[in-house]
């Protein structure tokens, strides 16, 4: 750490935010660069599970031992960005932001950042939620299980990950063409993926070797719990459900190919605010007639994807063998700005 000039922003105000392009859900993010502003990698990263899932101080300490080796590369004119610089991108440039914090006098804090842009997005009809909410995707989804302590170790790989020959031990060199040294340059790199797309690329080392695999990725890849985000165009529907199996459709004589799922859990919240009047056991068909979507399984997801918070939908219901029509309306989540 002593080799580094240590920067610590508290303040975004100012920050090229494209350059400097993160999930602004991770309370701790590092870039290791030189002067020149050219990143040479990447610190931080998180799950659903908790803030510091991926952080280590013997993870950390690769990390700055691999920025000294690119950077030792640099001056040798031996390493060069992998792409050029982004056109920059500033947080006044955001107008709602600005309303929010500068026209207040109030800092511009990382969440704000992306929370607004989703909100810009929104408005101008750029959102995709599946990869602007649904961000740093998990990679114990596919099977890759991360010895945190090493860095990009492999601890396990099982499912997709094993399927495509990944195996313990081995150490994640590249993903999807980008070159990645910590788990918080996979998991970008992850990130930045296509949310249609159906394998990647991943190099693996092993033995002294690199080894290029290609992983078959399962359709929502890229679906894991971001409730605790609290972002502002994720419509809060106040209920879970799992999908319903192809039996159970067919025992209801439902399409298989379609979203029908069963209602598990109701929180408070929608009885204290009368969102809706569902009951755990009911199951839902149809949301304002849909009953199918290329990326929904359950209904609470085609909610979450294709409405917006405060939007009033009509459900379709099987309550007690009898159908039903039940009104929803989603609240937008209020939180700490």
């Amino acid at each position: 750490m002593s080799q580094y000039v240590c920067v610590r922003v508290i303040r975004m105000d100012d920050v090229d935010v494209n350059l400097f392009e993160y999930d602004r859900n991770n309370p701790l993010y590092f870039f290791l660069m030189n002067a020149d502003e050219q990143i040479y990698a990447r610190y931080g990263g998180r799950d659903s599970a908790a803030v510091d899932s991926y952080l280590n101080l013997d993870s950390l300490e690769l990390a700055l031992a691999k920025g000294l080796e690119l950077h030792n590369q640099w001056k040798k004119g031996e390493w060069k960005p992998a792409a050029p610089r982004p056109a920059p991108k500033f947080p006044r440039e955001y107008p709602l932001l600005v309303q929010r914090t500068f026209a207040q006098g109030q800092c511009v804090e990382c969440h704000l950042i992306g929370d607004f842009q989703n909100i810009h997005r929104q408005l101008d009809g750029t959102l995709d939620k599946r990869k602007h909410l649904w961000r740093s995707p998990d990679f114990k989804v596919i099977g890759i299980t991360i010895d945190v302590p090493k860095g990009l170790v492999v601890k396990q790989a099982s499912g997709d990950a094993a399927a495509a020959g990944m195996m313990a031990g081995d150490v994640i060199r590249s993903w999807n063409g980008a070159r990645v040294w910590t788990f918080a340059d996979a998991q970008y790199a992850y990130d930045m993926l296509d949310r249609s797309a159906r394998q990647v690329q991943v190099v693996v080392e092993r033995g002294g070797a690199e080894r290029e695999l290609t992983m078959q990725l399962p359709l929502r890849w890229w679906l894991t719990d971001v409730r605790w985000r609290q972002s502002s165009v994720d419509p809060r529907v106040y209920f879970d459900d799992r999908p319903l199996t192809e039996a159970e459709k067919r025992e209801r004589n439902l399409p298989v190919e379609g979203f029908a799922s069963m209602v598990r859990r109701v929180a408070d919240m929608a009885r204290m605010m009368k969102t809706h009047e569902l009951a755990v056991g009911d199951v839902i068909i149809a949301v304002n007639g849909v009953d199918r979507d290329p990326d929904a399984n359950t209904a609470e997801l085609y909610l979450r994807l294709r409405t917006k918070p405060g939007d009033t939908v009509q459900l379709d219901v099987i309550r007690g063998g009898e159908r039903i029509k039940l009104p929803l309306r989603s609240l937008q989540m209020s939180f700490r700005k």
